[in-house]
């Protein structure tokens, strides 16, 4: 299938009006009939398919989708670049060629990278069985190309026969998907939260749990215990964590190993390798081999 890129490099963002996915480019004001035709809009409330498909090509600049929720679950299938999801408690990204699933009515916000290719697929909850909690899916080389399809049919074939019939192979093939519990605990209290930015904005920050209990004005033992309650992790095996989903989304955006190990702040390439591996159960080269 050919991949039309958009050649446009203005500064774009996504904005989430009541029962509508609405994506356009900042500082514009344009009427409301005029961003119902634009490809960036998908109308939640007016869907009368178990399935439908939007696809997104971000620009220069990544794309942000606040806060919002619709009574579909959602797939988000990651053909290139990156995109990480927040849900109440946790932080989630979607591998390169594989996609994460969001369950009907849960709140979300997404971040779509820079350059980023992405398709949604949103299901009916009565459509098929699918896990009630977010997850990691891998996706099989045949949903992806159905999927690709769906997104490609014209508005007119949407409700034939034989669109219908794709429909019931996609949700037979979908539900198939192995899933994976790759995402980030991650809190709301005041606190936490601040360290939470601070080291989503440099994870390369090795600051210690004793700085930070400093800086927080606590004692690092009421810091340990906060973290421990508030993500179910210690403080080291959580800023493990994020360095990791961090390290996934680089290396996924087409950054070297050894310029992510550099960035992360490890101290050689093999530490960040040894690191890759005894969370994932193998080296960060074989993993981005399986997923090409």
């Amino acid at each position: 299938m050919q991949d039309v890129t958009d050649e446009s490099s203005d500064d774009a963002r996504i904005r989430m009006p009541e029962g509508r996915l609405n994506m356009r480019k900042s500082g514009q004001d344009e009427p409301m009939d005029t961003r119902r035709q634009d490809p960036w809009t998908f109308e939640f409330d007016k869907m009368d398919n178990r399935v439908a498909a939007v696809r997104i090509r971000t620009r220069a600049l990544a794309e942000e989708l606040p806060t919002h929720h619709h009574p579909q679950g959602q797939l988000a299938m990651v053909l290139r670049g990156t995109v990480t999801c927040e849900v109440p408690g946790a932080l989630w990204m979607a591998p390169l060629h594989g996609g994460f699933w969001i369950p009907g009515s849960v709140p979300h916000s997404l971040r779509v990278s820079a350059d980023g290719n992405v398709c949604f697929l949103f299901v009916e909850d009565a459509a098929v069985a699918m896990p009630q909690t977010c997850c990691v899916l891998s996706i099989s080389p045949l949903l992806r190309e159905l999927i690709l399809h769906l997104v490609a049919l014209p508005e007119s074939a949407q409700r034939g026969v034989q669109t219908q019939r794709l429909h019931a192979v996609l949700l037979d093939q979908l539900v198939r998907m192995p899933t994976e519990a790759m995402h980030l605990p991650v809190s709301e209290e005041p606190r936490l939260r601040r360290l939470i930015d601070a080291l989503m904005r440099d994870p390369a920050d090795r600051t210690t749990a004793a700085q930070w209990a400093a800086r927080l004005a606590m004692s690092e033992r009421t810091l340990t215990r906060l973290v421990q309650h508030e993500t179910g992790m210690s403080f080291g095996r959580w800023s493990q964590r994020l360095r990791l989903i961090v390290a996934l989304q680089w290396l996924t955006s087409g950054l070297s190993v050894q310029q992510v190990a550099n960035d992360l702040g490890y101290d050689s390439v093999s530490a960040f390798i040894a690191m890759f591996r005894k969370a994932m159960g193998q080296p960060p080269a074989r993993y981005l081999a399986q997923r090409r």
